[in-house]
């Protein structure tokens, strides 16, 4: 949670922004004297908050041209910030760089992530599974191994010590199912055969 002071969003916007893929904001978007995330952004970004002409439009299509002055404030981006979801009933979503800036009222909140998660969904990650009944001290070098040869496989090994039909889980994931199987394939391969209790695709 963050207060509602320009240089304290811009702070904490930037530290996320340099850090993570996706930020999503919450609040401070409206039209009163408290509603300052438009210009914390732009103070993360080191850009001037100007006027959108889209949104200008829209404000004075609903204000028969003369909007008021918190109405023109509903206008107000970044520099540099585009518009999505613009298909919206309301206003369509402030996007800067891997910044969203979202509203803090939660049925509107939820409707804009809603809307979003076309846009933002990427390829699902495959999941393939080993059930081993060898201990990881006996598997550590096959895992090795095929890590070495698939450097991209993300590659999990979880005992388990209360299931008498197995002694470890070997997660093995990727975007690039194909890639997957190869791995899969190269680590079934490397393991003795009575190790391999189930494999799970």
């Amino acid at each position: 949670v963050v207060g509602d002071v320009v240089a304290v969003i811009g702070e904490a916007v930037k530290h996320c922004a340099d850090r993570f893929d996706l930020v999503f904001t919450s609040g401070g978007v409206g039209p009163t004297h408290d509603d300052v995330t438009i210009a914390g952004v732009a103070a993360a970004f080191e850009v001037p908050v100007v006027e959108h002409e889209d949104l200008r439009k829209a404000i004075d299509g609903v204000s028969s041209g003369s909007p008021s002055a918190a109405l023109l404030k509903m206008a107000e981006v970044p520099q540099g910030a585009a518009l999505a979801g613009d298909d919206d009933e309301h206003f369509p979503t402030v996007v800067l760089e891997n910044v969203y800036v979202l509203p803090g009222i939660p049925e509107l909140f939820e409707m804009k992530v809603l809307r979003l998660c076309d846009q933002l969904a990427t390829e699902p990650y495959h999941l393939r599974q080993v059930l081993l009944s060898a201990n990881e001290t006996r598997i550590a070098a096959y895992l090795n191994q095929t890590l070495a040869e698939f450097p991209e496989l993300l590659l999990g090994s979880y005992p388990k010590f209360s299931d008498p039909g197995f002694k470890v889980r070997v997660t093995l994931e990727s975007k690039d199912e194909a890639y997957l199987d190869g791995a899969l394939d190269d680590l079934v391969a490397r393991m003795p055969a009575d190790f391999i209790v189930k494999i799970e695709r």
